[in-house]
């Protein structure tokens, strides 16, 4: 037990001291610089600074690790387009991404040696744990793509009526979607975000329509694509386009109100249940409980 414990702190130091030399290492090459040269000292770093520049580091870190997994292009290709429908368009994302799911098992096995669970079964716990270190970057990768399709799904309305504002003040479809990507981008930053990739699309001389294309696929929301594909036909119809843009506002708040009564509707069903298996059995304890000890203990007397 206590050789253990002993191996447990050993290895504990010595990944600590290892975590401080990688991420740290900048800032102990820094105060070093300091004594030896006072007079070059520079300005300390805010707690801002210290965090960012930790991140990078760890990023920098998790990436060396992906190059353990065999992987193919078109299998690159996918994890890249699930890496921007989650808001990561940096290159450095998919080397951490493949790099975390190398190191997430790793992480596991060794969860699993502390707490002492590779004696229930040492082969089984170690492949359990192998498969599901695997797979969390998967699993935490789609919750991320769902909550920020669920953002961009619950903010179109606003930034359509933003729009159509901008539209019928007399601004162009592109002033208009360049002005709301700057305006709602603390409220809405998300949507504004892949607003300003078509804003800076359409700059680079990529076609309006394409641009909106693109913009769908980025974020595979079925409110964003049927926006994208009226846009497009009222520009081929020469039809109004803020009243395109009214028009599908409108539709968004009644689909958003009809989910809202849908969810009411479902909620008797679900309550069903809770009540059969947790509420009424509580219910029926407290109820016929004390009658049920009197007749017992009535019973008791007659004999």
């Amino acid at each position: 037990m206590w050789i253990a414990i002993g191996s447990f702190v050993v290895v504990f130091l010595l990944i600590a001291s290892f975590g401080m030399l990688v991420f740290y290492r900048e800032a102990m090459l820094q105060r070093i610089a300091e004594v030896i040269n006072p007079a070059a000292a520079k300005k300390p770093k805010s707690l801002l600074e210290t965090i960012q520049q930790t991140g990078i580091s760890i990023g920098g870190v998790v990436e060396h690790f992906e190059q353990v997994l065999p992987k193919s292009q078109a299998e690159v290709s996918i994890v890249r387009q699930r890496l921007i429908r989650a808001g990561y368009r940096r290159d450095t994302a998919i080397n951490v991404f493949y790099g975390s799911k190398v190191l997430t098992p790793l992480l596991a096995c060794a969860l699993a040696w502390v707490t002492g669970l590779v004696s229930l079964g040492p082969l089984f716990v170690i492949v359990l744990s192998l498969c599901l270190g695997f797979m969390v970057p998967d699993f935490w990768l789609g919750r991320q793509i769902k909550k920020r399709q669920k953002r961009i799904r619950l903010g179109l309305p606003d930034v359509l009526d933003l729009l159509i504002i901008c539209v019928e003040a007399g601004l162009s479809l592109d002033q208009a979607t360049a002005r709301t990507a700057s305006e709602l981008k603390q409220a809405q930053p998300e949507l504004c975000d892949e607003l300003s990739v078509v804003v800076l699309e359409q700059r680079a001389g990529r076609a309006r329509a394409e641009s909106w294309r693109n913009m769908a696929d980025r974020t595979d929301v079925d409110s964003v694509r049927n926006l994208v594909t009226m846009l497009i036909q009222s520009e081929q119809l020469g039809t109004s386009i803020a009243r395109t843009l009214r028009i599908h506002g409108d539709t968004l708040r009644t689909q958003r109100v009809q989910a809202v009564e849908e969810a009411a509707a479902k909620l008797t069903v679900k309550l069903l249940f809770p009540l059969v298996f947790f509420i009424f059995p509580s219910l029926f304890i407290v109820i016929l409980g004390p009658a049920m000890i009197s007749v017992m203990a009535t019973f008791k007397s007659m004999r």
